[in-house]
């Protein structure tokens, strides 16, 4: 009788002790699994270098590589990253994370960029996620090393009032003979002035060239 039940009880022995044979069952992981990113966007380096560095540097720092498209937010995001951070001759305000970016905002890092490389990227990728809905996370990727650019440093207590140059922020439809000059100066996914739907097309009552 003992014989008999002998596999049993060394069964249960082996079970009770953890050492029993489990089944090949494949586990998934929902944090593994899950993508931070829905899309990734490889930046042209070698088109927009400086621009390019600045992202490189920002990531470096700390700051998101992942942007979540949020055009609703960028007005207060840009006045947000750019306040204290004074106008510089002959140079743009470059902000990574980009205003559009739920990351954006104060905190954002900022580099004096030269005016045709920062807004011949700012054309670029508002074109390039222009087909993307408000959430979507877009991941960048710099493919190549830019041109390192000069960084911003921020002063101390308010921007002053008024300027001593004019940037893309003062520009309107009046200053522009098509929608392909005006583009330009449009920021990506921002729907100021020059394209008030936000279509990224500015200016729409200009010929097109």
């Amino acid at each position: 009788m003992l014989k008999k039940w002998l596999p049993v009880i060394l069964a249960g022995f082996l079970v009770l002790a953890g050492c029993a044979p489990v089944a090949d069952t494949p586990i998934s992981s929902p944090v593994s699994d899950h993508k931070a990113y829905d899309v990734i966007l490889e930046f042209p380096a070698d088109r927009y270098p400086e621009t390019a560095a600045h992202i490189q540097d920002a990531i470096k720092k700390g700051h998101s590589e992942i942007c979540t498209l949020d055009r609703d937010g960028a007005e207060e995001n840009r006045e947000e990253s750019l306040k204290g951070i004074p106008t510089k001759e002959g140079y743009d305000r470059d902000e990574w994370p980009m205003a559009f970016c739920a990351e954006g905002g104060k905190g954002a890092h900022i580099a004096y960029i030269d005016p045709s490389d920062n807004r011949g990227a700012g054309s670029w990728i508002s074109h390039e996620v222009e087909k993307y809905p408000d959430g979507t996370r877009v991941k960048f990727v710099v493919k190549s090393k830019g041109k390192a650019p000069k960084e911003a440093e921020p002063v101390e207590g308010e921007q002053s009032e008024g300027t001593e140059e004019e940037t893309f922020e003062d520009k309107n439809c009046s200053d522009f003979k098509t929608q392909e000059e005006a583009k330009k100066y449009l920021l990506p996914g921002d729907p100021h002035r020059l394209d008030p739907d936000g279509d990224g097309i500015p200016c729409e009552s200009l010929p097109a060239s």
